[in-house]
């Protein structure tokens, strides 16, 4: 990751010397993107930029206080030269370093380079105020072939590797980050000057019910939500986490070390399933050699697969929060306070990882995995009624109250489920549980192979798609 970001530093500060150039050639483009952004802004409002670029847009827009940051040092360094009345910063979003309190807050064409959109998103509350509204400007995911195609033929910069995320994703991360989104909006068909047909397309049919649907940019509207704040609940919950693991010996100190200290008190509980390595001493001797500052327990299924693991786990934790970590580590453990903080500032009943909103490492998923859970995504969106992006990712977070009364409403579906996924979300759907996804990067593996079949696995998936139908879409 230090890489990739390092990656993107060189690259904006590559393109800060020509983005003069660059500008006055796409001028149709990005006056679009500002004068729209200015209708909203205000002579006696205070404005924060983030990712201020060469600070063209801050310049334009209306303010009492305007200011920009970037981490760019170059891009500063050119902003700071053209616009000295303005004030701009060299500082990461993902690390905001001031606490000042702005009325307006802009992002625009930013979020798609960010690693982790909800820690910027987060960083933003030392900034806000009870009234503070963001606006987010963002690609249109529909547009990502046009732009790829684009950079290939030399029309377009190339430009790192991008988040594409639709409408949904965007609202979905700016709730569990503390925001409520007020409204949406798509702009601009045609991203170039054509006399009279960019004006026809982009005023007026960009504006109607079809045509808007292929515009380039998306504007998201929100507002800071100080009761959503995670810094109220952070000694709120215990937490238990359950960690099943089979063939994963080299995996097992790595999840105590890396496993960061949130919540009231941790409780970590692996849970081994007939391995053919050396996993079982391996979370024996763990045990042991962190048994002062970690409090660890272990046990060895006599059933088989990862729901009857998690189970055993379960029947023994004793927080007041339930999780599950895969013992791949292909979720990393250092996300696990996001899951925390979602379901204790009661954004949601029960937590659902995503792994397919950000890009994914290389091999971190083979294709047929890959489309197989961009189908079940699907599918579980039709059956349950809201969006899931990823209904297999193996990190779900619930409260132990909810699962003990999910347990006695088991036999409404039945133990079809040697998974636990769909046994998990079909319970909490039933209960009717507030269900959030929470976007994580997927990792690749670093040691061990998957334990999942793609074609036995994935028949059995398909198996129990029906069995929701029957029981949730043509229920009597």
């Amino acid at each position: 990751m230090e890489k990739e970001t390092l990656n993107k530093k060189e690259y904006f500060d590559e393109i800060a010397g020509s983005l003069r150039n660059r500008m006055r050639y796409k001028s149709y483009y990005w006056h679009e993107i500002t004068s729209y952004c200015k209708y909203f802004s205000h002579d006696n409002t205070s404005v924060l930029q983030i990712g201020c670029g060469n600070g063209d847009l801050l310049n334009e827009i209306k303010g009492s206080r305007k200011v920009g940051i970037d981490f760019s040092e170059r891009m500063i360094s050119i902003a700071r030269d053209k616009y000295s009345h303005l004030d701009f910063r060299l500082m990461e979003a993902e690390n905001i370093t001031f606490d000042e309190k702005f009325d307006l807050i802009i992002i625009s064409q930013v979020i798609g380079f960010l690693d982790d959109i909800q820690k910027v998103l987060m960083q933003l509350h030392k900034v806000c105020h009870e009234n503070t509204k963001v606006i987010i400007v963002y690609y249109n995911y529909l547009w990502e072939p046009i732009l790829k195609l684009s950079e290939i033929i030399g029309i377009k910069t190339k430009a790192p590797t991008q988040n594409w995320l639709t409408l949904k994703d965007i609202k979905n991360i700016l709730y569990i980050s503390g925001f409520d989104v007020y409204r949406n909006t798509k702009r601009m068909l045609i991203p170039v000057y054509i006399p009279l047909i960019s004006t026809i397309f982009n005023r007026y049919l960009a504006k109607l019910p079809i045509f808007k649907t292929f515009c380039i940019n998306f504007y998201t509207f929100a507002k800071f939500n100080p009761l959503l704040n995670e810094e109220s609940v952070n000694d709120k919950y215990s937490v238990s986490i359950v960690i099943p693991a089979r063939n994963e010996e080299d995996n097992i100190e790595e999840a105590i070390k890396r496993m960061p200290k949130f919540g009231k008190e941790l409780e970590i509980i692996f849970i081994e399933g007939h391995s053919t390595d050396n996993t079982w001493n391996k979370i024996q001797e763990i045990k042991e050699k962190y048994s002062k500052s970690h409090n660890i327990k272990i046990a060895q299924q006599t059933g088989k697969g990862k729901a009857d693991a998690v189970r055993l786990g379960y029947s023994i934790a004793t927080k007041d929060i339930y999780m599950i970590l895969d013992a791949d580590l292909t979720v990393p453990p250092e996300d696990l306070p996001k899951f925390y903080n979602v379901i204790a500032t009661g954004k949601a009943d029960f937590v659902n990882g995503s792994r397919l909103v950000y890009p994914m490492e290389k091999e971190a998923m083979r294709f047929l995995n890959l489309l197989g859970n961009n189908f079940f995504g699907w599918a579980f969106s039709w059956l349950l009624g809201q969006q899931f992006k990823d209904t297999l990712c193996g990190t779900k977070v619930l409260f132990k109250k909810d699962y003990e009364r999910l347990v006695l409403n088991r036999k409404y579906f039945g133990d079809f489920d040697p998974f636990g996924d769909f046994d998990l979300l079909f319970g909490a759907y039933k209960l009717n549980l507030k269900i959030v996804d929470v976007p994580i990067r997927y990792r690749e593996r670093t040691y061990g192979s998957t334990n999942i079949s793609r074609f036995s696995h994935g028949l059995l998936l398909l198996k129990m798609c029906w069995v929701a139908l029957k029981k949730i879409k043509f229920h009597d």
